[in-house]
This record gives C-alpha cells, sequence and structure tokens, in this order.
C-alpha cells in the first residue's frame, strides 16, 4: 500500500471513523520519524518500540481533537515526545542532577556540537544519562526553552540548564572535542 497515494486530509479523516487500512497508512508514513525520537529519548530499542506503539495508540485515540492549525507532523510529535517523556517517568529512569554541573557554562543557541549526520548523532545521544538525554532532546532538538522543559519535567530551570551543559559535554568529549 503506497502511503504517498493518500492526502493528510483523507488520511486523517479515515482514521477518525476508526478505518483501520487508514491507521496502518499513517503509521507507515510517520513511524520510522518517530521511532527516532523514541529512540533518543529511551537509549534502547526495546524502551524506544514500547514508546512508539504506546503513542500511537494516544494518536489513533486522539486523532479527532486534531485541529488543522499547524501540522499534522509536529501533533504528531508532540505526542511522541510527551509519551516518551511519561513512559520514562513510570519506569523511574529519568533521572537529573543539580549540584555536580551547576558551575558550569550555559550555551545559549544551537552551536554545542559540531555538524553530524543525526544517525551519528543518535549513536553519542542514547550514550548519555536518562536525564541529560530527555533535557538534551527538548532543548537542542525540539526547540523547547529550559522554562519550557522545568514545567514539563517539574524540575527547575537550573536544572534543566545543568543538564543541558553535562549532554553538551559529554558529547563534546565523546566526539574528541575537549574544552569549550
Amino acid at each position: 500500500m503506497a502511503t504517498e497515494l493518500y492526502s493528510e486530509e483523507r488520511i486523517i479523516e479515515g482514521c477518525r471513523q476508526g478505518k483501520r487500512e487508514y491507521q496502518e497508512i499513517l503509521y507507515r508514513r510517520y513511524a520510522q520519524k518517530m521511532y527516532s525520537i523514541c529512540l533518543s529519548y529511551a537509549g534502547s530499542r526495546p524502551l524506544a518500540q514500547d514508546m512508539l506503539q504506546e503513542a500511537f495508540i494516544k494518536i489513533f485515540k486522539n486523532v479527532g481533537n486534531f485541529k488543522e492549525q499547524g501540522s499534522f507532523e509536529g501533533w504528531i510529535r508532540k505526542i511522541v515526545v510527551n509519551t516518551s517523556i511519561d513512559m520514562l517517568r513510570q519506569t523511574g529512569k529519568e533521572q537529573f542532577i543539580d549540584e555536580e554541573y551547576a558551575d558550569m557554562l550555559v550555551s545559549t543557541g544551537n552551536d554545542a556540537l559540531p555538524e553530524l549526520q543525526l544517525k551519528d548523532l543518535m549513536v553519542f545521544i542514547a550514550r548519555l544519562p536518562e536525564g541529560a538525554r530527555m533535557v538534551f532532546n527538548l532543548f537542542a532538538v525540539e526547540g523547547y526553552t529550559h522554562k519550557e522543559i522545568a514545567q514539563e519535567l517539574k524540575i527547575s530551570e537550573g536544572t534543566s540548564k545543568s543538564q543541558f551543559n553535562r549532554a553538551r559535554h559529554l558529547l563534546r568529549d565523546w566526539l574528541g572535542e575537549k574544552g569549550n
């Protein structure tokens, strides 16, 4: 079944009507990209697969709530990110450390890392400790502010900044770029 033959509007309407064939088309169109997002939060393939499955269940249940304001892919992405964060909370895998990195300088731009292929960067991101990985993804990949991250993860803004710096420094070390 060629997913590109169906317009986004047609797929959304089919999913709203609960038609399995349209749910399959939606899944095939977005699953690979959304799996990459899940993997960047999970750090392991099995957890990422669980996150993706749970996210698509929510997407299918809530597709009737899509207001067609903004992109449909952006709406899906938000559900995937929130589901990933929720699952990490439920498993108790997110860990935040304040004091150890509190004195590091905070980068305000996206110049924290050199240009890399996304797949190569994903390997390094997966190695990050859970809390640092979550903050790094939200800030550097999703474009959240530290204030938004703090609210979403129920941590302080300072913890968000220190976790981002922790991730940035670990990634730089792993990429062989010592120093600031």
